[in-house]
């Protein structure tokens, strides 16, 4: 059974040019066309924390289904971050994931389930720190460590590290894989590997990539990320 994931940060949906365009963020999700979707910076920061993508045109307009774990009841996520599922992929439960923060970023887990198979995606934005990104690597891991039942589980999203395999990376020991779609910020010119994508064991990787077209190049400042994976058969 194969499944898609990606990341991506819209950034609030304001692109280079400095215009906010739902529609514009919405498009490159179709391009991208993933099955689970983990997204930062989904909301606006202030005030009613609106989502930065209208409600109503993610189901009207694509295949996805948010999970509900918003903040506020026009947010589309918890402290920015949301994770969109496939119609037809049952959501089975989801929680945010306490993090150690100064500033608002978050982490949100669900566990879900495609063909009587379950899995588990987290989705998250870390600090700007490095030594708070690295505390908050190992909140995630023990809320994973912590869950009920042990299934095979993708973590993803804006990393924040600049170093390509020190920093909070240093974090992940086996079975655990980080994998490097590639460069993806920032998305004009991109220089810097923020953006991963973390397994478990479970998982076969069929393929791993930054989505690059001229939508994504200039929706935000950073460019989606996304990989393939497959579990084996029963």
């Amino acid at each position: 059974m194969q499944i898609t994931f990606a990341s991506y940060n819209i950034r609030k949906a304001v692109g280079l040019d400095r215009r906010r365009d739902p529609e514009r963020i919405l498009s490159v999700l179709r391009e991208i066309d993933a099955d689970v979707v983990a997204l930062q910076e989904a909301d606006r920061r202030f005030g009613r924390r609106m989502s930065a993508l209208p409600l109503d045109a993610i189901h009207t307009s694509t295949d996805y289904v948010p999970v509900p774990l918003s903040m506020k009841p026009d947010s589309l996520g918890w402290h920015g971050n949301a994770l969109l599922v496939r119609r037809g992929i049952e959501l089975l439960e989801a929680e945010p994931v306490p993090l150690p923060v100064l500033e608002p970023r978050g982490a949100i887990r669900a566990d879900l389930a495609l063909d009587g198979v379950r899995f588990r995606v987290v989705g998250m934005h870390l600090d700007l720190s490095g030594l708070r990104r690295r505390l908050q690597v190992r909140s995630v891991l023990s809320h994973v460590d912590g869950c009920a039942q042990e299934v095979p589980t993708v973590l993803m999203g804006d990393l924040n590290e600049w170093s390509n395999h020190g920093g909070c990376f240093q974090e992940f020991q086996a079975p655990w894989q980080v994998l490097s779609p590639g460069r993806s910020f920032p998305s004009r010119r991109p220089l810097a590997l923020l953006d991963r994508i973390i397994v478990s064991q479970q998982w076969a990787i069929r393929g791993t990539k930054v989505h690059h077209s001229p939508l994504s190049a200039i929706g935000s400042d950073h460019l989606p990320v996304f990989a393939s994976l497959e579990l084996p058969k029963k």
